[in-house]
Order: structure tokens, then C-alpha cells, then sequence
């Protein structure tokens, strides 16, 4: 499962040519008639990169094909295709024959997984954790003078940005915020998310009520068949908060310094610019994975509902959740999350571009807070 985790977290944008679209089976049959032809590494991993997976790979799968790959650099881009499909479907393999439940035991696997979210992870201990951050990003790309407009830049690929490991505290399931200094964000040239998405009860709750949780298919997540339900939350009734920091906004003024340490000059057009975070609260979509026994949520996909002339163009965000063994006693925790996002770095700026986000932070050393 470690190295799940760590296979997710190498994921890149979509390459700037358009890619060849294949299952993970055709991929596979593509990466052995590579090797039957006696391809370098390097030229496996170029094959990689024009590939884009239209269903996820799975860790099993993942196992197979890396028996096919030849050296350092198409085992990456192998790992990166694994963390770009990690929001998308499953194959067929995935999928057990079982047919759906009658709409009875929907309701009730529905209702057993709420009453979970309020009375079991919403009432958990606050836990310590270690906690890994692995944070990637490509360049600029499809640089344009207005938004929408797809001019193709360099091929660049996501890559990796900084790793950091640190202590936090986990409180009724939720991380508690940071109170230390906050980093410089935008000014150090680096965009971040800013807080959790919402809780499992909220997220439940919202969806629940709104009449609007539907049934979707069985699937198997780590030997597990669990229920997975599509959920969609209007804006008007959701909690789910977009803040990302920081932008450049810029203003224009006669006789004004810049930051620095020149003086002004009177007359002068001088420009000021302050960072300002992104803040917006929005609708949602997603799916919601339920053991059908106990309720627990062991995965949730969720996708902001975000505009085009948004600063941020898209977040999606993905938590696995598996059971942990605690002094004797066992929870079921968060064990990876995956924020995959694109966002326009330069704000108002009048050279548009947009540059993609991922970031992956794995929980483990769980611990009882004294």
C-alpha cells in the first residue's frame, strides 16, 4: 500500500500534444512490444509520455507492467501514468459481477454510512501523525493573451517541487490548522491550497439532503467490494471552501514605490503589487466509497464546481482511507490524500497561463494525543 502511495504521487499534467488515449490493458501490450523490439529506457519512456489512460491503473496492474519496463526513466513516467488516472474510472477488472442492490438497501447502506461519518469518525480521539508532503508542478504552459484560448507551450511534464515531513494533529478526523508562521505563498513562486476539503459528514450530509447521492456500481478497493454512490452538491447548499494562496494583484500609481529601496519620483507611473489569496465557496461533485458492512468510507473523489475566469481553473481531490491499529485499538484514518489542481499564477496579469498542481500527503505513525 506504501508504494501505492508513493506511485500516485508522481502524477503529471496532460501532456501539451494531444495524447494517444488507451485502456491499461493496451498500454500493456504496447510496453511488451517495446521490449520484443529492444527499446532503451529512454525511448520507453518518450513512448510514455505521449500516453494518456483513459481508466485507472490499479496497484496490481501497476505490478504487471512494471515488468516490462526497461530502466529509471520509464519506470517514472510508469508511475506518473499511475497517479494521473487516479481520479478516473476502473477497469472492468474492478468491477465485481454482483448485481446493484434494490433501492431499499441503497437507503440503508446510504444511512449506515452517515450515521458512521456522525457517530464513529466524527467522534474520533485527536490522533498525532507524521505527516509527508510531496509537492509537483510543471511550468507555464498554454500561454495566451485571454483565458480559453489553447496555445500549446513547451512539453513540459510535472515535476517534483519539494518534499517535507512534519508533525500534525488529526482531531475528530479532521487536521487541525497549522500554527506556525505561514510560508510566503506567491511571492515564493509557489501556489497552495489552503485548509482540508470537507469532512465525511458534511460532504454525507450535503448529499443526503439534497437528494442527490445515486447509486453508481460496486467496486473492488483493496480486496474490499464496496458500494460507490455519485454525489453532486449544489453551490447554495454546500461548505466546500476554495482557498488557495497566493495571487499577484497588481496596481498603478503616479509618484508610488515599488517594493524596494527606491524612492518615488514624482510623476512617475510606478506599480505596487500585493499577493491576495483565492477564496470561494462552491458547488461539488464526486463519488463516495462505503463498505457495505460498516458504513466506513474508505475513499472519496471529490471535484470542485470552479468557472473559467476563476483564478483557480479546477481542484480535484481524492482521500483513501484504511483501517489503523492504535494503542490496541483500530480506527479507520485517513492513510493518502491527492489534490490535483490548475490554476492561472499570474492572476490579472495580461499574459495568461495556467500551471498544474499535485499534491500528495501520506499519514502514518499514527499516535493518541497525550
Amino acid at each position: 500500500m506504501r508504494r501505492l502511495v508513493c506511485v500516485v504521487m508522481m502524477l503529471a499534467a496532460v501532456p501539451a500534444w494531444a495524447a494517444t488515449k488507451m485502456t491499461v490493458e493496451q498500454l500493456q501490450q504496447k510496453l511488451a512490444d517495446l521490449q520484443k523490439a529492444g527499446k532503451s529506457d529512454e525511448d520507453v519512456a518518450t513512448e510514455l509520455k505521449q500516453v494518456e489512460l483513459t481508466e485507472e491503473m490499479t496497484h496490481t496492474a501497476e505490478q504487471k507492467l512494471a515488468q516490462l519496463i526497461p530502466g529509471e526513466q520509464s519506470t517514472e513516467q510508469l508511475f506518473i501514468l499511475q497517479g494521473r488516472s487516479a481520479f478516473l474510472p476502473p477497469p472492468a477488472s474492478s468491477i465485481p459481477p454482483a448485481p446493484a442492490p434494490d433501492e431499499a438497501t441503497q437507503k440503508q447502506i446510504l444511512s449506515k454510512a452517515m450515521d458512521y461519518a456522525m457517530k464513529v469518525y466524527a467522534a474520533l480521539p485527536a490522533f498525532e501523525a507524521t505527516k509527508s508532503t510531496a509537492r509537483f508542478q510543471d511550468d507555464l504552459t498554454n500561454s495566451s493573451s485571454a483565458p480559453g484560448l489553447d496555445v500549446p507551450g513547451p512539453n513540459t511534464f510535472v515535476r517534483m517541487s519539494e518534499a517535507q515531513t512534519e508533525q500534525v494533529t488529526i482531531d475528530k478526523g479532521v487536521e487541525k490548522p497549522e500554527s506556525k508562521e505561514k510560508v510566503s505563498w506567491g511571492e515564493n513562486g509557489k501556489i497552495s491550497p489552503q485548509g482540508p476539503p470537507p469532512s465525511l459528514e458534511t460532504v454525507l450530509g450535503e448529499a443526503s439532503a439534497n437528494g442527490k447521492a445515486v447509486w453508481e456500481r460496486w467496486q473492488m478497493v483493496g480486496g474490499k467490494q464496496v458500494a460507490v454512490f455519485s454525489i453532486q452538491v449544489d453551490k447554495k447548499k454546500s461548505h466546500y471552501a476554495v482557498d488557495y494562496c497566493c495571487f499577484p494583484h497588481t496596481n498603478t500609481a503616479s509618484g508610488v514605490a515599488t517594493q524596494g529601496t527606491f524612492a518615488p519620483v514624482p510623476g512617475e507611473i510606478q506599480s505596487v503589487t500585493a499577493y491576495r489569496p483565492f477564496k470561494k465557496t462552491v458547488g461539488y461533485h464526486g463519488e463516495v466509497f462505503i463498505d457495505p458492512d460498516s458504513g466506513a468510507t474508505l475513499r472519496l473523489i471529490l471535484h470542485a464546481d470552479l468557472k473559467p475566469s476563476d483564478y483557480v481553473h479546477q481542484e480535484a481531490v481524492r482521500i483513501d482511507y484504511s483501517p489503523a491499529t492504535v494503542d490496541g485499538k483500530e480506527y479507520v484514518l485517513p492513510l493518502a490524500g491527492f489534490t490535483l489542481s490548475e490554476v492561472v499564477p499570474n492572476a490579472d496579469s495580461s499574459a495568461y497561463s495556467v500551471r498544474h498542481l499535485l499534491l500528495n500527503d501520506t499519514y502514518t505513525r499514527y499516535m493518541l494525543q497525550k
